[in-house]
């Protein structure tokens, strides 16, 4: 008599995990900015702890630090743009 053929066990993959901090726009720091999400308030602040820039947009239930992060983002090269003079809405 045999023995039965046992079976490996499912390999557990890792999840890639999303950053939550991030380089700065302004002073170029890698690393130096923190996304601080305020649920109960909807609330998302971008902090950078090393040229004390920041900025607070409003977020929904599924938004996460990156979101916020690429928001201000989209932001900063908004206000460039509009300080250049070639904002967004322009016709022509």
């Amino acid at each position: 008599m045999g023995k039965r053929k046992s079976s490996r066990k499912p390999v557990t993959k890792v999840k890639a995990r999303l950053p939550t901090i991030f380089d700065c726009v302004y002073c170029s720091h890698e690393k130096a900015v923190e996304v601080e999400m305020n649920k109960q308030k909807m609330t998302g602040t971008v902090r950078c702890r090393v040229c004390q820039a920041s900025w607070t947009t409003t977020i929904h239930a599924l938004s996460a630090p990156i979101d916020v992060y690429s928001d201000w983002i989209d932001a900063c090269d908004l206000a460039a743009s509009k300080a250049a003079g070639t904002g967004a809405g322009r016709a022509g």
